[in-house]
C-alpha cells in the first residue's frame, strides 16, 4: 500500500469524525481537520511508527476575508523516514487555535509569525509574542483588509 492510502487510512480509522477532507493535488497530499483535534492528530502523526512525521516545516494561514470561517491554518510536516510531506489544514471558527509546539518544538517560531500576521492566537503556546512588528503595533499585516501601502502613520519609520 502506498503510504498516502496508509496516511488516510490510520487517520481515518483513528480520528474518523476529525477527518474533514482529504485532497491530492499534484501530488501533495492535504487533509483537513477539526480545529480542537490539531494536536492529537499531530502527536500521532509524529509517534506512530508507520508514519513518523518528525519535523514541522513550517504553521501559516490563510485569511479567506469573506467565508464564515474566515481563518484556516495550515501545517506543512515532513517525515524523514519517508521522504514525504503532508499539510495538515484545520478551518477556525473564530482567531485561536491550539498550539503544536508540545509535539513539535520547531511550531514555535512558526505560530508567533503566524500570530504577528494575522492575529491568530495559539493556546499553550509557550511564549506568544510578535516577531517582525513591534508589540505595540495594533495590526497584522496579512489580513485581506490590512491596506497594500500600510497604514500611514501606524509605525514610525527609522530616522536616516
Amino acid at each position: 500500500m502506498e503510504l498516502k492510502e496508509v496516511i488516510i487510512e490510520k487517520l481515518n480509522r483513528t480520528f474518523k469524525d476529525a477527518v474533514l477532507e482529504v485532497t491530492d493535488f499534484r501530488g501533495d497530499l492535504a487533509i483537513t481537520i477539526l480545529a480542537g483535534e490539531v494536536v492529537k492528530v499531530a502527536r500521532f502523526l509524529k509517534e506512530d511508527s508507520d508514519l513518523e512525521f518528525n519535523v514541522c516545516e513550517d504553521v501559516t494561514a490563510i485569511d479567506w476575508a469573506t467565508r464564515k470561517n474566515r481563518f484556516s491554518v495550515v501545517y506543512h510536516v515532513y517525515s524523514l523516514k519517508h521522504r514525504f510531506r503532508l499539510r495538515l489544514k484545520v478551518n477556525l471558527e473564530g482567531e485561536t487555535a491550539e498550539s503544536v509546539t508540545s509535539v513539535w518544538a520547531s511550531a514555535n517560531w512558526y505560530e508567533r509569525e503566524t500570530f504577528d500576521m494575522f492575529g491568530i492566537k495559539f493556546t499553550g503556546h509557550p511564549d506568544l509574542r510578535r516577531v517582525y512588528m513591534p508589540e505595540e503595533f495594533e495590526y497584522h499585516p496579512l489580513r485581506k483588509e490590512f491596506p497594500l501601502l500600510g497604514i500611514p502613520g501606524s509605525i514610525p519609520l527609522p530616522k536616516k
